[in-house]
């Protein structure tokens, strides 16, 4: 079997690509002087190790005798995974949507020696057809324009290079600071892009993009407060309520939808990356952790709101799913697991999906005909399999389970009574469950990634505050510990981006500082451990030194310390993942109310206008950064708890804050110990703040200065209502 340069790498991706015969070599300057010295083009392929056409493109062409040896001979091959490198999947992506309209992965960017990208696209088949170019074709119409003119590909990477760096700065039209107008225009383009039969935003193939139903979560609670604010004082007429309503019911409505179809694993919790249907029926199954966390989120906010239990069963499901099966023994929690997995009937082959659907025969062997009856109709399982359309022939006769009718429905299809149901179909799904642990499981990439333990941290901080389960507040400890421990400098102040096998590879991005902070602040409202608060701080100082641009406002996503990254770019898009900016703008913002902090409120607004432009024309590109100016336009409210934080009285008052979705709200301590004090350092408010009468004491304060105490949990209640 061969062998080449990859083996010695640590990012599972890389290594799935280290016995192909092509000759790669990993991002850096061994690669670089390769290209240099023998004046050969780059060929750059990156992708991931879940990603599916990835392993589609690897069996295809890169273990192809043939095609390996035109790469090896032309070109130097360079292997990147996106999710350690997002630098430089960054700049090459950002070339090969702007060149072919689209992008995805695998990329596949051809580079001069000088790392110029002249030529790009995604997937290619090995040889012509689906009316696409096959990658042979390719590789020697480029080697030969290589040869025969290089001097005029090397010009076109220039024209490429001037034009990447000429558009990553955003321009700030002076007196145009964002303003509430664009939380509304926000709302309107989700609304026009609203599904309105199965939720979701858009059509096939359908993305959860829980960055919108985040926006959407808050913009009702940002147009309640300000229609409620204008009622008492003059001032510019409010949203209309139905607004408010709309945009809980789009939200609340897609949420349900999601969990209801097969792009949700009904059996073991958690979500699969996307539905390639309208529907949310067929999935590509792969499981990402940043989907998790942040779609945790967003059915714990729902949850909040409606006290809905189903949501609340949602969430735990995908924190179990998280806490079972992408958790590592230190607490740190992996990256995804893949889309692909052996096939139980045909050893040696894989298929996408393989370890999650379901035949009839299946069904009925592991649950009984009766039973199995009962499952099929409330999962909508069908004898010759459920899916319509599958072009490749996965899915023959196979079943992607859904929720297709409720348990009362099939109470009263079956005539049996609906608790009955309810316990038939929980053992039923046990037993599935079981049986489908012992298939091979889908590959699992064990690397911890800092930013999306960053987000994970958040979620089960946030599963504690709502639903008051403190095994997710010590995971979500355990998982910062471990990054403390492994993944930063002695003094917790720099990081690096991604661990694995013993070792820490690559300097942390600002995405990894942004959503690790803003893990943080979620820990220290759910414990109160000031240190949280203090290590966030120093995050917080060391992604300014790093990555602040001072002259037009907000972060750039790199150091600029790497020459190998040829445009520094500025990320300013909330996709699957939400932009470093986004996050670092609610950071900032949060950490100015906590602190009082001028100079960090500042940064927060520059950081808004850095991106004014896009918030004005299209804010469907960041909704959270629409979260964040939300909670920069609503009246900054503090509720100070005095007391222990063990304490039940404490305890209580904390129930009834936690019962209620307010994120423009900020919940602190005065526990008169070391917290308090470093608190009342910068909040001079919190110094005199203290239990009476020896219970706890709820402080509701507005801008600093605070109304009349309570101690009992009915009192609260309506002062937070007010």
């Amino acid at each position: 079997m061969p062998t080449n340069a990859l083996i010695h790498e640590s990012s599972p991706y890389l290594l799935q690509h280290a016995h192909n015969p092509v000759d790669w070599l990993p991002w850096g300057e061994a690669a670089f002087s390769k290209a240099r010295g023998q004046n050969k083009p780059i060929f750059l392929s990156i992708g991931y190790s879940t990603c599916h056409w990835c392993h589609v493109m690897e069996r295809e062409s890169f273990e192809n005798e043939a095609i390996a040896a035109l790469l090896n001979r032309h070109f130097v091959p360079v292997k990147v995974d996106r999710e350690e490198r997002p630098d430089v999947d960054r700049v090459y992506m950002t070339y090969v949507q702007a060149a072919t309209g689209s992008g995805g992965w695998p990329l596949s960017v051809w580079l001069t020696p000088d790392l110029k990208p002249f030529l790009g696209g995604t997937y290619f088949p090995p040889e012509d057809r689906w009316g696409r170019p096959g990658f042979k074709s390719i590789l020697l119409r480029i080697a030969a324009a290589w040869e025969q003119n290089p001097a005029a590909i090397t010009a076109a990477g220039d024209a490429v290079l001037n034009w990447l760096r000429g558009g990553v700065r955003a321009t700030v039209p002076e007196g145009h600071a964002p303003d509430r107008a664009c939380l509304e225009r926000g709302y309107a383009q989700f609304k026009q892009a609203y599904d309105p039969q199965a939720g979701g935003f858009g059509g096939a193939p359908k993305f959860p993009r829980p960055a919108v139903l985040d926006f959407l979560l808050r913009f009702h609670a940002w147009a309640v407060r300000e229609e409620a604010r204008c009622r008492r004082k003059p001032g510019p007429a409010a949203p209309p309520p139905e607004r408010a309503r709309d945009a809980l019911d789009m939200a609340l409505f897609t949420l349900r939808r999601m969990a209801m179809g097969g792009v949700h694993d009904h059996l073991g919790g958690g979500f699969h990356r996307y539905a390639v249907d309208a529907a949310w029926h067929v999935p590509h199954f792969e499981k990402m952790l940043y989907d998790q966390a942040q779609l945790a989120r967003a059915y714990l906010d729902a949850h909040q709101l409606t006290r809905d239990p189903f949501l609340a069963e949602v969430a735990r499901g995908i924190l179990e799913y998280v806490r079972r099966d992408m958790t590592g023994e230190q607490g740190q929690f992996y990256s995804a697991e893949d889309a692909d997995s052996p096939r139980p009937e045909a050893p040696g082959e894989t298929g996408e999906g393989a370890f999650y659907v379901w035949s009839w025969p299946e069904l009925v062997a592991v649950l009984g005909a009766e039973t199995a009856e009962l499952f099929a109709f409330v999962h909508g399982v069908e004898r010759g399999g459920n899916v319509r359309d599958d072009p490749h022939s996965q899915f023959a006769g196979r079943n992607v389970l859904l929720l297709a009718h409720t348990a009362a429905e099939a109470a009263a299809r079956f005539k049996i009574p609906e608790g009955v149901v309810r316990e038939r179909l929980a053992a039923a799904r046990g037993r599935l469950f079981e049986a489908r642990g012992r298939r091979p499981r889908p590959a699992r990439d064990d690397k911890t990634i800092a930013a999306w333990n960053g987000l994970t941290i958040s979620a089960l901080a946030r599963a504690h505050q709502a639903l008051g389960d403190a095994a997710y507040l010590a995971a979500a400890r355990r998982a910062a510990g471990f990054i403390r421990q492994n993944l930063t400098d002695g003094s917790g102040g720099t990081l690096w981006r991604s661990y694995r096998a013993g070792k820490a590879a690559v300097r942390g991005f600002a995405e990894d500082y942004a959503f690790l902070i803003q893990g943080l602040l979620e820990l220290y409202e759910s414990g109160f451990d000031v240190a949280d608060l203090e290590w966030a701080l120093n995050l917080q100082r060391r992604q300014d030194e790093l990555f602040w641009d001072a002259d037009q406002g907000g972060y750039f996503s790199t150091s600029g310390a790497d020459p190998s990254i040829l445009v520094r770019m500025k990320d300013g898009y909330d996709g699957a993942e939400p932009s470093a900016n986004s996050v670092a703008a609610l950071n900032l913002l949060r950490l100015a109310q906590l602190t009082d902090d001028p100079a960090l409120r500042e940064k927060a607004e520059r950081t808004l206008a850095a991106f004014g432009t896009t918030l004005r024309q299209a804010s469907q590109a960041l909704p959270t950064m629409l979260a964040a100016l939300a909670f920069h336009l609503a009246p900054p409210r503090q509720i100070a708890m005095a007391g222990h934080p063990d304490a039940p009285d404490t305890r209580r008052l904390l129930a009834v804050v936690r019962e209620r979705f307010a994120p423009h709200d900020l919940v602190l301590l005065a526990d008169g110990g070391r917290g308090q004090a470093w608190l009342a350092q910068r909040l001079a408010f919190l110094r005199g703040l203290k239990p009476l009468d020896g219970k706890a004491t709820a402080y509701v304060c507005q801008n600093y200065a605070c109304q009349m105490p309570v101690t009992e949990p009915a009192a609260l209640r309506e002062r937070l209502e007010e």
